[in-house]
């Protein structure tokens, strides 16, 4: 996975808004998914608001496929979890 910071002046194909919520999720859900300029509007909405980004052209590319608000399917999991601890290394970076 390529965790490297995103150009968001590059053309973006395809882009894909994880949440998870342990309390209430089994697994990440899809909570938003797009392609072309709407790919690249969510980004630089991502970044606006400080939402950690991991380029993975590969899943984005299975997760526009899902509908919003549908939970992950365990083929991800994997994937899903490599997200997560980016994500939390990151945070703790930022502690």
């Amino acid at each position: 996975m390529d965790t490297k910071k995103i150009d968001l002046t590059s053309k973006i194909k395809k882009a894909a808004a994880l949440k998870y919520e342990p309390e209430k999720d089994t697994a990440p859900r899809v909570i938003a998914a797009a392609e072309g300029k709407i790919a690249h509007k969510l980004l630089e909405m991502a970044k606006e608001h400080n939402i950690p980004i991991c380029r993975d052209p590969v899943l984005a590319d299975v997760l526009v496929r899902l509908d919003v608000g549908q939970e992950i399917p365990p083929e991800l999991y994997k994937a899903a979890a490599e997200i997560l601890a980016f994500i939390y290394s990151l945070e703790k970076e930022n502690q």
